[in-house]
């Protein structure tokens, strides 16, 4: 059996957009679209309907070519235990109000089990200083944390 893989939205932006004139985010593209490529045959990859709502959001041509990344990729239930536990990150982690979609992808991943939760976001999700306090959260309410990362990490697996 693969690892699971939740794939939070950002990924799915990387993998569908152009070229950034950023340095980091163009960068940040290229191993997102090298793991694409090479590395996402190894892993069962999900999504949400978090992933599904978010990528349908902004340009219709750039959210059509998102859902086209999507659509093969199952997509998780959002169920009552998924808003409970997100609502207690939100509550005890703290995040702000503004990372209620943040805190319900961490739950989506946590609920059901996943492996690993894939992201670019480091703000509020793959962020080093909040790990501990995320990994307590899940914990207090029975769950154990997927690994939290980058694509740049998992390509070292």
């Amino acid at each position: 059996m693969k690892p699971s893989v939740y794939l939070e939205t950002r990924i799915i932006g990387y993998v569908a957009s152009r070229p950034s004139r950023d340095l980091v985010t163009a960068a940040n593209q290229q191993i997102t679209h090298d793991w694409w490529e090479h590395r996402r045959q190894g892993y069962d990859l999900y999504v949400s309907d978090f992933v599904l709502v978010e990528c349908t959001a902004g340009d219709p041509t750039a959210a059509q070519e998102r859902l086209a990344v999507l659509s093969d990729i199952p997509e998780l239930d959002v169920t009552q235990e998924v808003d409970i536990l997100a609502e207690e990150l939100l509550r005890e982690v703290p995040l702000p109000a503004t990372a209620a979609l943040d805190a319900s992808h961490i739950a989506v991943a946590t609920v059901h089990a996943m492996d690993y939760l894939l992201t670019w976001n480091c703000a509020h999700i793959a962020n080093a200083a909040l790990r501990h306090r995320i990994e307590r959260v899940c914990r207090s309410l029975g769950y154990e944390t997927p690994r939290i990362c980058t694509p740049q990490e998992l390509m070292e697996t």
